[in-house]
């Protein structure tokens, strides 16, 4: 079979498909041949009477459309059709097309059956089987289809090379609704351009319960495949946290890099701090998130052969990365303890000048940083993405009747935060500790104004300072019609509405937050 020439427009000629059932016939085997684009056997495999086991293949091709180029022969016994696996297989690898020649119980070939992936359609699609033919009767081009379809990969992504950053398939698998999860994965894309990604396409699974090895079934993971293939990404974004197991079982299924949701928003974290403080915190926070991840069974990460007589000189790789690891996170406690302390200090001194201290909190993209940058002439970054800010900026300001206060800008909240996350980011909003009025800056334009407030008040709750009080800043309210402004102000019945690039608006949020400031601190002002 090796020495043999394939035709490159058949699966098989007439003399190969005899030769091929003959042989599965004599030895009571299924038998493969993966063969490339110039019409040579780059592999034979043997399996079993009910299935072929294809061992792990060279990385695939990454010319456009990047299907493997490589099409599977094998025989069937009894039955030319093809079965799941053999799709599953056809998906997951990305062969050219998949083909199963029926034997029959004298060993002759009776038809072949041909399946290929589809390129981007209507009804998502993701691979068509033809109808069976007779074995000397074929009529399908496999050749020109394979080009068809590289052609119609490569035209479905005809803008690529103009976009900035990785194509990204975003994927939620969850309990909730469909609109809760489109919802989510709205918001997802948004933290997903932040980071400088391109989201390409999407896919949602309603499940009753995640799949502990791959988060989604076998089915929905061919789709995801083909998706990604479709819609030419090189990145799979899952909504949902993966565990360390699920993480390594998707990378070893896919040749596609697989990350989570709380993986990007550290990465966002890691691009935008600036501050050293705020790059200490980013930096432990990855360390915590990567330690349980750091596992591997390649040669540089094994482990020497324990026991007596086979201890090995010193630690593996993998147990010096963790050691580091761990020794990296002690030295960042330190360092962020004493950030912490220096901070203490600061904030003590402002409490001892008598200035009140008003904190701009809300979730990320609401209008915070406009909003300093409006009340204090301040050149804070305020950008149209999500956590643009990551460190306390805080300005003095004087409010009217000689009235000067210290304003805050923090760190915009999020669903969903991950707990080391927040830990790490503890030093950040301390500065809440020590507020005398939260203003609440609410995207009031963004259809879930309602769902991010609780978001932010639950973590307020969580730290502590539900008794500090408050003032819900209704920002971009120029950008709701009459009846939307109607239904918002009925949601926020105490919500004051402002725009936060308009000084001219922020009259009424100001005499608010004055009259929410303690008699101490407003008397002693001068």
């Amino acid at each position: 079979m090796y020495q043999r020439r394939f035709p490159l427009r058949e699966a098989l000629s007439v003399e190969q498909a005899r030769e091929l059932a003959a042989l599965s016939h004599d030895i009571g085997r299924q038998v493969a041949v993966l063969v490339n684009r110039q019409g040579r056997a780059s592999m034979v495999l043997v399996g079993d009477p009910e299935a072929i086991y294809i061992p792990e293949l060279p990385r695939s091709r990454q010319g456009a459309g990047r299907l493997r180029g490589l099409r599977l022969v094998h025989t069937h016994f009894g039955s030319e059709k093809l079965s799941r696996e053999d799709l599953m297989d056809m998906v997951f690898l990305r062969f050219d097309s998949v083909a199963a020649l029926g034997v029959d119980g004298d060993g002759s070939p009776t038809r072949i059956q041909v399946a290929h992936l589809l390129p981007p359609n209507p009804e998502n699609r993701t691979h068509e089987r033809l109808a069976p033919q007779r074995y000397d009767q074929q009529t399908v081009d496999l050749h020109a289809l394979t080009e068809a379809l590289e052609e119609e990969f490569s035209r479905s992504q005809p803008a690529q090379e103009l976009e900035q950053g990785d194509r990204a398939l975003l994927v939620s698998v969850s309990t909730q609704s469909r609109a809760v999860q489109e919802r989510s994965l709205d918001e997802l894309a948004e933290l997903a351009r932040t980071a400088g990604l391109v989201p390409a396409d999407r896919l949602m699974q309603r499940v009753r319960k995640a799949d502990p090895r791959t988060i989604m079934g076998k089915g929905k993971l061919a789709e995801l495949e083909v998706r990604a293939l479709q819609s030419g990404a090189r990145l799979v974004l899952f909504d949902q946290d993966l565990s360390p197991a699920q993480m390594r079982n998707l990378a070893e299924l896919t040749e596609r890099r697989v990350i989570d949701r709380t993986q990007l928003i550290l990465d966002i974290f890691a691009q935008r701090a600036t501050s050293k403080a705020g790059k200490l915190q980013v930096e432990m926070a990855q360390l915590k998130y990567m330690l349980p991840r750091l596992a591997g069974s390649g040669k540089a990460m094994s482990r020497l052969m324990g026991g007596i007589g086979g201890r090995g000189p010193g630690e593996t790789k993998l147990e010096v990365d963790r050691r580091r690891a761990r020794d990296r996170i002690t030295r960042l406690k330190k360092e962020l303890n004493a950030v912490r302390r220096h901070r203490a200090q600061t904030r003590e001194r402002r409490s001892k000048s008598g200035v009140p201290v008003v904190a701009l909190v809300g979730y990320t993209n609401a209008g915070k940083s406009t909003l300093l940058n409006t009340l204090t002439n301040a050149e804070v970054l305020a950008e149209d993405k999500l956590f643009a800010t990551l460190d306390p900026t805080t300005r003095r300001i004087r409010f009217p009747r000689d009235r000067e206060v210290t304003l805050t800008d923090t760190v915009g909240f999020i669903r969903r935060l991950p707990p080391d996350l927040k830990e790490a980011f503890r030093a950040t909003l301390e500065e809440l500790e020590f507020a005398d009025v939260l203003v609440f800056v609410t995207d009031a334009a963004h259809p879930e104004a309602e769902e991010h407030v609780k978001a932010v008040e639950r973590i307020v709750e969580e730290m502590g300072l539900q008794d500090i009080p408050r003032v819900v800043a209704l920002n971009k309210w120029d950008k709701l019609n009459a009846e939307e402004q109607e239904r918002t102000g009925n949601v926020f019945p105490h919500g004051i509405p402002i725009s936060a690039r308009q000084r001219s608006s922020l009259g009424p949020l100001v005499e608010r937050i004055l009259a929410l400031l303690p008699e101490a601190a407003v008397s002693g002002l001068k």
